[in-house]
This record gives C-alpha cells, structure tokens and sequence, in this order.
C-alpha cells in the first residue's frame, strides 16, 4: 500500500538507465551491471523515507558498493 515505485534501476553515466528492478520486470541481470536498490514507503500527508544501495551485480552473486552506516539515531 505504502509502496509505490519499482525496487531500483540500473546506474552507468546516466543514474536512472534499465534495468528496472520492479517484481513486473523481466529483466535478467548481468555480471558487471550497477543497480539500485532503494525501497521505499511514503504515506500521504506525513511523509516518507527511502533508502539506498548501490549493487554490483557478479557472477557469483552480488556486492553491496554502499557503505553507509545503518544504525537508527533519534533527533
């Protein structure tokens, strides 16, 4: 319900360039592609959040490029 856009999508000198990552999406993913994944909820008149990974797609999987810290701080 709160879900309202795909999941990612791929980055090269363009940030948002297909692959699309989206559960209707029939794209196959490649050894060497960067993608996003960046799930998000938005819910009206509060607000939202999103947060973002940068993915490396390899042959044996994947590796996360993002290393931000995930620890949750109150303001």
């Amino acid at each position: 319900k709160y879900f309202i856009h795909s999941t990612g999508h791929g980055v090269r000198k363009l940030v948002h360039v297909k692959p699309r990552v989206h559960f209707k999406s029939n794209a196959v993913l490649q050894a060497g592609e960067v993608i996003t994944i960046e799930p998000g909820v938005y819910i009206k008149d509060w607000g939202g959040v999103r947060i973002e990974d940068m993915v490396l797609v390899t042959d044996k999987g994947y590796d996360i490029l993002t290393k931000a810290d995930r620890k949750m701080r109150s303001l």
